[in-house]
């Protein structure tokens, strides 16, 4: 009797042993999912470009003009072209991630028509790919069209690694690999110099109205 007790015992140690192995697995698993990859660095800190409240960097100069490539293959200048005196909505994607990049291209297309037809049409998105080399315009131009959002206010930018590698270090969103890029929204009206980051996760009214502060103007402006 005394070894089946010590035999019982001993089973329910092994059973409770698995069962936080497996749970701190599954911890593991939920964490990895969520920002692509365990082990990814933090991105580097937001430059003063788009910091709240402005900076004091020629916004051109900081963002540069880069040329990168849209999902028509139309070279776009990413200062003068997709920022300039307009409100934006950017965040970065790359096309063969299953997860969070669609589910976050979708939420964004259910910001969209949270805004209305007349609000939306003052916003510009802006979906980077940190995949450039397998992201190609018609890659994007495709996961667009998958997603709904293919439309004259929504671009989706891609270009040699060089340039595009540029362009996200000066978002702060450089990272050595796709799968390691932030999940965040950046928000910004680019003449005032207003600029905010928004967690994915909030919702689409939430977001929305966002975004219908930033296309007001501000007083004395």
């Amino acid at each position: 009797m005394s070894s089946l007790t010590t035999r019982t015992t001993g089973m329910r140690g092994i059973d409770w042993l698995t069962l936080i192995g497996c749970l701190w697995i599954l911890c593991n698993v939920a964490f990895a999912h969520e920002g692509h990859a365990p082990s990814a660095p933090e991105p580097q800190p937001a430059p003063p470009a788009i910091s709240s409240g402005g900076g004091t960097r020629d916004a051109q100069t900081w963002f540069t003009d880069t040329v990168l490539t849209d999902q028509n293959g139309r070279e776009v200048r990413f200062y003068s072209d997709a920022l300039k005196d307009k409100v934006v909505m950017l965040n970065v994607i790359f096309t063969h991630c299953t997860d969070a990049c669609p589910l976050i291209t979708r939420k964004l297309r259910e910001v969209r028509e949270a805004m209305g037809s007349e609000l939306a049409s003052q916003v510009t998105f802006i979906s980077i790919s940190s995949d450039p080399l397998n992201d190609t315009p018609a890659v994007l131009k495709a996961f667009a069209e998958k997603q709904g959002v293919d439309g004259p206010n929504w671009l989706f930018l891609t270009g040699d690694k060089a340039s595009v590698d540029l362009v996200l270090g000066r978002l702060g969103q450089f990272l050595p690999s796709p799968e390691q890029h932030s999940t965040q929204l950046i928000a910004g009206d680019v003449a005032s110099k207003r600029w905010s980051k928004i967690r994915p996760d909030a919702p689409p009214a939430a977001i929305a109205q966002r975004m219908q502060l930033l296309t007001q103007p501000l007083a004395g402006r």
